[in-house]
């Protein structure tokens, strides 16, 4: 078996992109089911919105301190092996906290769950960053991303349908929708064969690469703004899962139609993905994302307000359509600013960035939630945005919207279509899936290093990188 990169009419084609992205459905989906379900077992258990917020946060910790060595990883290892620690993670995470009894088990569980997400979504991003050529990069992460966004649109509904009831009843059907998402998490293992050609561990050039110093990179102008961007965004994103369900039973509101009404979030940013390119192209990304955070921030602080829920369904409508923007965007912010030979890792800054913010935001919401009622959380979250709007307005004048002739995709605006897709994931779409997901999936790309990006005409680093 060959370990460089198919060509698309080569025998095996693209076989490997459709099981990869299956197997991404399946185990975005499991996660995006089971964090509501988390939130609705909390709630059954006896914990207010300060435990929701501790919680939440705890899904994050553990990846916040591994991110970065994951990232380094990639660049000179196999992938496939992240992948099934991810799922086996995942699988147990969402099955232990269906049988957790108590507010510390189901944070341990969700944090276990959290890093199992990670592991699996930088594995993933790196399989088809390396068998991508560069002139496939857009299409094959665009169709990677479908699974991460089907995942994030189905699996809420899927929690609304299963979770029901009050006291007893719910801790009951909540935990059966734990149960579920750990199975929909196993059933990705049935697509993950011949996914990644077998290689090296590493390669005597990638051996021999001068690492650049994490201040070094850190300094670099654009680096932080980028990072807070992606942290603000993806914050607002977490925070409304973990916290839609509180405002539903607050105004009875029915766990089905939360889940409705999260799945109609990642449906408009599925929305705002597809048409990115021409948006781009009429706006400029200065004014797209500049206007889409700030009226993001509008938006998030107007889900405070007593609004019936066609109202809420709306403004969801809409904040979803404005977040798909931030994270793809705040990733090429990224990569443009940092150096040419720390591109991985500056993403894997991102990614902790983007942990740091699932950890602080929902602690911190829960924290003003339990002074000032659940209002509070949304309206600190429109201030973040807002904020993020600032930086956006500062950082992107700068960036050229054209790649000049003769650069490579990575290093112009084709960049933006590269990674505007594969942002979603955490957390999802997002993701988280960033994760989130997005958006977090990208820190497992090997920008730096293999795909064709910051790479000269001539120079053939890919397939060095991936021959035994």
């Amino acid at each position: 078996m060959v370990s460089a990169p198919a060509p698309v009419g080569a025998p095996g084609g693209r076989g490997w992109l459709l099981r990869l992205v299956i197997a991404f459905g399946f185990a975005q989906g499991a996660v995006s089911m089971a964090r509501p379900a988390v939130s609705y077992r909390a709630l059954a258990v006896g914990a207010d919105e300060r435990a929701i917020g501790v919680i939440t946060a705890v899904y994050a910790l553990l990846p916040l301190f591994v991110a970065v060595p994951l990232g380094r990883r990639t660049d000179h290892g196999r992938c496939a092996p992240l992948l099934v620690a991810g799922l086996v993670l995942i699988s147990v995470g969402c099955a232990l906290s269906g049988t957790a009894g108590s507010l510390p088990e189901l944070a341990a569980w969700s944090g276990v769950m959290g890093l199992g997400h990670l592991c699996f979504v930088i594995g993933a991003q790196s399989i088809v960053a390396r068998r991508s050529a560069p002139d496939e990069q857009d299409r094959n992460f665009g169709h990677f991303t479908i699974g991460a966004s089907l995942g994030q649109l189905a699996g809420p509904v899927a929690a609304g349908l299963l979770v029901s009831g009050q006291g007893g009843e719910m801790a009951r059907t909540s935990a059966l929708a734990l149960l579920v998402s750990a199975a929909a998490a196993a059933v990705s293992f049935t697509s993950l064969w011949r996914i990644e050609a077998r290689t090296a561990p590493d390669t005597p050039a990638g051996r021999r690469a001068a690492k650049v110093p994490v201040r070094r990179i850190l300094r670099t102008r654009g680096v932080p703004a980028g990072i807070f961007i992606s942290l603000a965004v993806l914050s607002a994103t977490d925070v409304l899962t973990a916290y839609l369900p509180v405002i539903g039973e607050e105004r009875g509101i029915a766990p089905t139609v939360i889940g409705l009404l999260l799945s109609l979030r990642a449906a408009a940013t599925i929305a705002c993905r597809l048409v990115m390119s021409p948006m781009l192209r009429w706006l400029g990304r200065t004014v797209l994302l500049t206007s889409t955070c700030l009226l993001g921030g509008l938006l998030c602080a107007g889900i405070a307000l007593p609004v019936p829920v066609w109202g809420l369904a709306l403004m969801l409508a809409a904040l979803g359509f404005c977040l798909g923007v931030g994270q793809p965007l705040s990733m090429t912010t990224v990569v443009r600013a940092a150096p040419d030979e720390a591109r991985s890792t500056a993403l894997a800054l991102r990614l902790t960035g983007n942990r740091l913010g699932q950890v602080a935001a929902p602690a911190s919401a829960g924290l003003v939630a339990g002074v000032a009622g659940m209002a509070a959380p949304f309206v600190m979250l429109g201030a973040l945005l807002v904020a993020a709007a600032g930086l956006g307005l500062r950082t992107s004048g700068g960036t050229p919207a054209v790649a000049p002739p003769g650069t490579s995709p990575g290093t112009g605006s084709g960049s933006d279509t590269a990674t505007g897709p594969g942002s979603d994931t955490a957390t999802g779409p997002g993701s988280d899936a960033a994760t989130g997901p997005g958006s977090d999936a990208a820190t497992g790309t090997d920008t730096a290093t293999g795909t064709g990006i910051g790479v000269e005409p001539g120079s053939h680093p890919a397939p060095a990188r991936d021959t035994p």
